[in-house]
C-alpha cells in the first residue's frame, strides 16, 4: 500500500469527492484508510462501565475509505506514487508527476 499515515490526500470518488485531508489510520489488510474530516458518519454511543465519565449520545466520526478512492496531493493535484532507490540504497517513494521524493 503506497499511502501512509500522515500523508495529505484527496478523495477521488464518493460523496466527498474533491475533499482533502490528512490520513489518520491505515489498514493494509482491508486496503482502507481513514482521512481527517472526510466520510463522516454519526454513531449512537451507549453509556457503560468502560466509558466512565462519558455520556451516551450521538458522536460524529470518520469512517474508512477504500485506498483506491484516495490519492496523494502535490500542488493541489492528485499524483500517483512510485518507488526508487536513493544513493544510500534506501527505498523511497516518489511522485510520478514530478519525480520528487515524497
Amino acid at each position: 500500500m503506497k499511502i501512509r499515515k500522515g500523508d495529505e490526500v484527496i478523495v477521488l470518488a464518493g460523496k466527498d469527492k474533491g475533499a482533502t485531508g490528512k490520513v489518520l489510520r491505515v489498514d493494509p489488510r482491508a486496503e482502507r484508510v481513514v482521512v481527517e474530516g472526510v466520510n463522516l458518519i454519526t454513531k449512537n454511543i451507549k453509556a457503560d462501565q468502560q466509558r466512565a465519565g462519558k455520556e451516551s449520545g450521538r458522536v460524529t466520526v470518520e469512517a474508512p475509505l477504500h485506498a483506491s478512492n484516495v490519492a496523494i496531493v502535490e500542488d493541489g493535484k492528485p499524483v500517483r506514487i512510485g518507488y526508487k532507490f536513493d544513493d544510500d540504497g534506501n527505498k523511497v517513494r516518489i511522485s510520478r508527476r514530478s519525480g520528487k521524493e515524497i
